[in-house]
């Protein structure tokens, strides 16, 4: 709940707001175009073909949320101080997420309502004008501004179960990812399904599941300034039942993932930005030094519920280094990890889908909420549209929509 102070400061930004940007010498005054962007935005500007529209805008506009870029922004433009910019980024990363909720719910439909990829390319935008909003801040106000926005544009302010009886389920997905040259276009199953999620009351023969979702970056950077332990450590103390960290895996089939690795493998998140070693720590977060982290979760429960189209399988394996951390070649098994060795991968490997896994887990243990399932789903590749310069096509969406929709029903199943 914002305080009346922040909703008056919010207030005061929105009088002082038009629909978009008066003209172009108020956006020039407003934000600089030669400010330094991510390498994520940078790919703002991609497209499919030569002269050809540029991915992540299109996607923006078939689903409507140009307009919400574009109020955004002309607030953003207009916004007298800091205080209020927080204000607007924190209001404005909340009214994106519950956008792309209710989109993605049928409740406001445009375009296929599976896509997560607009809410990606929207957050993106967004960002990039909160780089370069030349408002004299400096680096670290900055990059605290948009994380603001960019934890609400995911779903970490919007976590609150209600209080009628009923099983509690705590969910991520993540953004797309491997965006490079022509695979701009990428989505992720995962984040869909974490879309399709958030909010929802589900009825099982064993009682009501209420589930709160969130959408995680793919980005070092990010899993750093604590992201995980934030979304669910704060959702430790609504009294969860279960956690259901989730990604795109292997194709063909779901994996229920046995073994979580504190080791990260080094290779590139979406900023092309690479991260080898030991997981690090997070700020402010019980994290004990466990090596691997056991799933609990229901497996076989899990795959007797016997849901479809793609079969459901435990994956059992798992690395570690007999001596030390990277060195020599690691031992690959299926059974238990030795005691004293140490991780090299998980079943899930070693990239942030695993840490993921691990990050949710460990602080889970850190706060002694041993009684709360928790483990990872991996889910089916999902493929691209048949034509390189499509940005869509019906046996993708079909494709997508089957995994979103298994994910649901195994959530469910939990």
């Amino acid at each position: 709940m914002k305080n009346i102070s922040s909703l008056a400061a919010l207030l005061a930004v929105s009088l002082v707001g038009l629909p978009g940007v008066a003209n172009a010498q108020d956006k020039a005054a407003c934000f600089d175009d030669k400010a330094p962007l991510t390498v994520e935005e940078q790919r703002l500007d991609d497209t499919l073909a030569p002269g050809g529209p540029a991915v992540g805008p299109e996607l923006v506009s078939r689903a409507g949320f140009d307009d919400d870029v574009r109020r955004f922004t002309s607030r953003l433009c207009r916004a007298p101080s800091l205080k209020q910019a927080q204000v607007l980024a924190e209001q404005g990363g909340n009214d994106l997420w519950r956008a792309a909720v209710r989109r993605a719910q049928g409740k406001e439909q445009q375009h296929d309502r599976f896509d997560d990829r607009p809410l990606y390319w929207a957050r993106l935008q967004i960002t990039k004008a909160l780089r370069q909003w030349t408002h004299q801040i400096d680096g670290g106000e900055r990059a605290a501004l948009i994380q603001r926005f960019d934890w609400a544009s995911r779903g970490l302010s919007d976590v609150r179960f209600p209080q009628q009886q009923a099983r509690r389920i705590l969910v991520t997905g993540f953004d797309p990812f491997q965006l490079n040259g022509p695979t701009v276009r990428r989505s992720n199953p995962a984040g869909a399904a974490a879309l399709q999620l958030d909010g929802r009351e589900i009825d099982t023969p064993q009682g009501k599941v209420v589930i709160q979702t969130a959408v995680l970056p793919v980005l070092w950077g990010g899993f750093d300034e604590g992201i995980v332990e934030q979304f669910y450590g704060n959702g430790l103390k609504q009294k969860p039942d279960a956690f259901v960290t989730v990604s795109q895996g292997r194709p063909g089939r779901f994996d229920i993932e046995r073994w979580a690795a504190r080791w990260r493998g080094g290779f590139p998140d979406n900023n092309d930005l690479r991260s080898v070693g030991t997981t690090p720590n997070a700020a402010g977060w019980p994290q004990p030094a466990l090596e691997f982290i056991e799933t609990t979760l229901p497996q076989q429960k899990m795959i007797d519920a016997k849901t479809t189209p793609y079969p459901v399988q435990f994956n059992l394996s798992f690395c570690e280094w007999p001596a030390a951390p990277g060195a020599g070649n690691p031992s690959c098994r299926a059974d238990q990890p030795t005691p004293g060795a140490f991780a090299q991968s998980g079943g899930g490997g070693n990239y942030l889908s695993n840490e993921s896994m691990y990050r949710a887990n460990r602080v889970r243990v850190g706060m002694g909420a041993t009684n709360v399932l928790g483990g990872h789903l991996h889910t089916p590749v999902l493929g691209q549209p048949a034509d390189p310069a499509a940005i869509t096509d019906p046996a993708f969406e079909l494709e997508r929509r089957n995994i979103a929709n298994q994910v649901v029903a195994l959530v469910s199943a939990v």
